[in-house]
């Protein structure tokens, strides 16, 4: 699973998340990242096996693009518009580990 942390866009990025006191937002599993990737929606630089971050400018833009595409009700990438919101609601970005 791909597992998605709350993260401030300048606070650096921590070894372990949960000894840093980042608050979890949710998880993908591979399909669903493989099909978001497919769809245009996560940008093809992040890959699944690799932790990565998405800053508040990235996650607005990605809002954005669901929207444009007219994505909303798709289930694969409903679930990540509510990761997304979590992020958006606090003003943060987010940080994803791969386990």
């Amino acid at each position: 699973m791909l597992d998605f942390y709350i993260i401030d866009d300048k606070q650096l990025k921590p070894d372990f998340p949960e000894k840093a006191g980042l608050v979890f937002a949710g998880q993908l599993d591979e399909k669903t990242f493989s099909s978001l990737r497919q769809k245009g929606i996560i940008a093809t630089r992040f890959d699944y096996y690799t932790d990565f971050r998405l800053d508040t400018a990235l996650i607005k833009q990605t809002q954005q693009i669901i929207l444009n595409k007219g994505l909303q009700m798709d289930t694969d990438i409903n679930s990540f518009i509510q990761i997304l919101d979590i992020a958006s609601n606090k003003q943060s970005g987010l940080i994803a580990y791969s386990d």
